[in-house]
């Protein structure tokens, strides 16, 4: 199930939570992190306000800098925004020690995502090959739709007893496949919170035949500090022609809202990527705090210390009460819950809290998002209740 269909189905879509809601938090949020000696309360969460810790969105709220960028930016939304898209791209090449002709952006990473994948499968079809999708099992699963959509098979490959990424029997479904395979890794992968080190990853990919595409979706990589991770980005700084890397504003720079992604390919891929990408599909708000956003180095800093913090004080409640989760390098924690999922997902929402579903066959994991430090402190006191009452 989807994001949208789940925000229909918990009636948040256009219900109780209105979008003056949530601007009036971020608006919030931004206040209190620009003046560290803000009184901080902890929220209380209400039908109205429920506290939102399903969807991996970042509550910080986006740099003061980039919304006053949208707001400088209305008077001339009437114009297109292609300068402004421009200089977003040549901004994001610069930061990755890259050429314009390198990035393709897209209407967030979900878009990137799509294009690539039909991109792949175009060509592989126009040259008379079959072509499959290898993905990990339980992962992202927005490659695993665009395939399915267009009739490609994709072959599921679930995740070994650590709830790590199976590479080698990944490699083999590639290896014995008559076509082209394209393998799609979330690193870290979403909703795991856990990394796949370059030292598993790369001689994959520098040894594989053209019959292997890697699309890398790094859409939290931004909060990684593992040193065993390497984005796919230096292998396309390595002129590698078979690896995509996909990255997003919606994350660490709290831009889900403006969409705004992007992908990272060398230049021959990325002009094939070019052809399945919506000619208009930057707004110029969206452009504009992405730009903001790359230059605000302090508003980084504060995004990724408050997720640090918040995964700090949810560990710790997680020691305390005996329940096990995997090492997150991401906004979110994957941990077990004792009983049902489904039960302790209802009985959070009677508490106004939005927690993440379970994702099979992971079974009895359940994937909550990380918010402010504030709004963490708050779960943990419930979470500390459900055990009180015998529910965890």
């Amino acid at each position: 199930m989807d994001r949208r269909t789940l925000l229909k189905s918990s009636g948040l879509l256009l219900g109780g939570l209105t979008f003056g809601n949530l601007a009036t938090g971020v608006a919030r949020a931004s206040q209190d992190h620009q003046t560290a000696s803000t009184a901080k309360i902890l929220p209380t969460p209400t039908k109205d306000q429920p506290l939102l810790l399903n969807f991996n969105e970042n509550s910080l709220g986006m740099s003061p800098k980039a919304q006053q960028a949208v707001v400088n930016a209305l008077p001339q939304a009437f114009r297109y925004p292609d300068a402004a898209r421009e200089q977003l791209i040549e901004k994001i090449a610069e930061s990755h020690k890259l050429q314009s002709k390198n990035i393709s952006l897209g209407n967030g990473s979900s878009e990137s995502i799509q294009a690539v994948v039909q991109m792949a499968i175009y060509q592989a079809q126009k040259a008379g090959q079959k072509v499959q999708v290898i993905v990990p099992d339980p992962t992202f699963n927005y490659a695993e739709l665009y395939a399915k959509a267009l009739g490609v098979a994709v072959i599921k490959v679930p995740l070994n007893d650590k709830l790590a990424f199976d590479i080698e029997a990944m490699k083999k479904v590639a290896n014995e496949f008559p076509g082209l395979s394209i393998v799609y890794l979330c690193n870290p992968n979403n909703p795991t919170a856990t990394i796949t080190p370059a030292d598993q990853i790369d001689p994959w990919i520098k040894a594989a035949s053209e019959r292997t595409l890697f699309l890398l979706d790094e859409a939290y990589a931004e909060f990684v500090t593992d040193p065993r991770f390497q984005s796919g980005i230096e292998l396309v700084l390595k002129q590698h022609k078979n690896v995509v890397v996909t990255r997003t504003f919606s994350k660490i720079y709290a831009l889900a809202g403006l969409r705004i992604g992007y992908a990272v390919a060398h230049e021959e891929i990325i002009a094939q990527v070019e052809d399945f990408i919506s000619l208009d599909n930057t707004n110029a708000a969206g452009a504009v705090a992405a730009l903001a956003s790359l230059d605000d180095k302090t508003f980084l800093t504060i995004s990724k210390t408050s997720v640090e913090t918040a995964r700090k004080i949810v560990t710790n409640a997680l020691d305390e009460l005996g329940l096990e989760y995997l090492p997150s390098q991401a906004n979110f924690i994957f941990h077990k819950v004792p009983g049902e999922v489904k039960t302790y997902q209802d009985r959070m929402k009677e508490y106004h809290v939005f927690v993440g579903r379970e994702f099979p066959p992971a079974k009895g994991w359940n994937r909550l998002t990380l918010g402010t430090p504030e709004e963490m402190t708050t779960f943990v006191s419930i979470l500390k209740e459900f055990r009180s009452k015998g529910w965890i």
